[in-house]
């Protein structure tokens, strides 16, 4: 073989791979496809990602699974997606996924340049809750009694580095003041620390706090979200005591770097029956949370904000994960 035809050769080989995704995503879906969630079974984001996994396995003709792959926050799962590098082997996951990268210093991927935005799916404001009786009635007097007694003033989260944490820890640095952070071990164990006294407030999120407030067990003192909420009208949003404040915890589908945006149109295009009715809005609509499914654009900007935001928030309150 000539040294032209050897070249010739190895420059079609090394190009081979680079065409056979591409012919691979033309086809899609050809096999199953997989929804991870890097969370523990029966969590809250399952919900939407059975609703969706449900329809699309009607709409595409090849099952949609929910798969769980729990650990290091979230981080285990997203690695799944990413060194999978198969559009059969998509993410759906939380706003974890941009914050996980601001508390490890590894975690593994980078959310801006290893994954393929799809859609949000859903957006929740967070609330914050106080136990009738105790020294925080509403958020002006919360801010008071914490620039009266900085570090004195504590709220409940789900753990170190979760959304509920991050929430109190940007209220305190937006408000100019200091609370106390004590995290446990799930949304559960928080709800009885506010319950039994052991924290003056509880941090979590909406459709958690509905039925504590409905039934007078707790008062809200603050949603975290852009506006009011109907299930809780009479609560008000941070942002209006605290200028610049919001939050909100985000559900969202991503497929692998260099994913056929074909891919991403179509799994939108099929998901907007669920904008017209059934459990899954019902269920949205209920807990205050909004049901959005409009495509990669949404989804890339608020990673792209949220990223930067979030290691600012945690080096400032000097937040490392366990």
């Amino acid at each position: 073989m000539t040294q032209f035809s050897r070249r010739a050769l190895l420059g079609t080989a090394l190009a081979a791979p680079a065409i056979v995704p591409a012919l691979a995503q033309g086809a899609w879906p050809n096999r199953p496809v997989r929804f991870i969630v890097p969370f523990a079974p029966g969590g809250p984001v399952e919900v939407p990602a059975r609703v969706v996994a449900e329809l699309l396995s009607r709409t595409m003709g090849q099952p949609f699974i929910v798969e769980t792959r729990p650990g290091a926050g979230g981080a285990l799962g997203v690695q799944t997606v990413v060194q999978a590098h198969d559009p059969h082997v998509l993410l759906f996951t939380t706003s974890s996924v941009a914050i996980v990268p601001a508390l490890m210093r590894d975690p593994g991927y980078d959310p801006l340049k290893d994954l393929t935005p799809i859609s949000l799916v859903t957006d929740a404001p967070i609330t914050l809750l106080a136990r009738p009786g105790g020294r925080v009635k509403d958020l002006a007097g919360l801010i008071a009694l914490a620039r009266e007694k900085p570090g004195e003033i504590s709220y409940a989260s789900s753990g170190v580095g979760s959304t509920t944490h991050l929430a109190g820890a940007l209220l305190a640095q937006k408000a100019g003041i200091d609370l106390l952070h004590v995290p446990y071990r799930g949304a559960g164990q928080a709800v009885n620390a506010v319950y039994s006294g052991d924290t003056d407030l509880l941090v979590t999120g909406t459709i958690e706090a509905i039925p504590h407030v409905r039934d007078g067990r707790l008062i809200g003192i603050a949603i975290t979200g852009p506006r009011r909420i109907a299930p809780l009208p009479e609560v008000p949003t941070v942002g209006e005591v605290v200028p610049g404040y919001a939050l909100t915890i985000w559900y969202g589908m991503f497929g692998p770097a260099g994913m056929d945006p074909a891919i991403a149109t179509r799994i939108v295009a099929d998901c907007a029956p669920l904008l017209q009715g059934g459990v899954l809005k019902e269920r949205m609509d209920a807990s205050g949370a909004d049901l959005l499914l409009d495509g990669p654009g949404p989804l890339a900007e608020r990673l792209a904000r949220e990223v930067p935001q979030w290691k600012a928030v945690t080096a400032a309150a000097g937040i490392r994960a366990e």
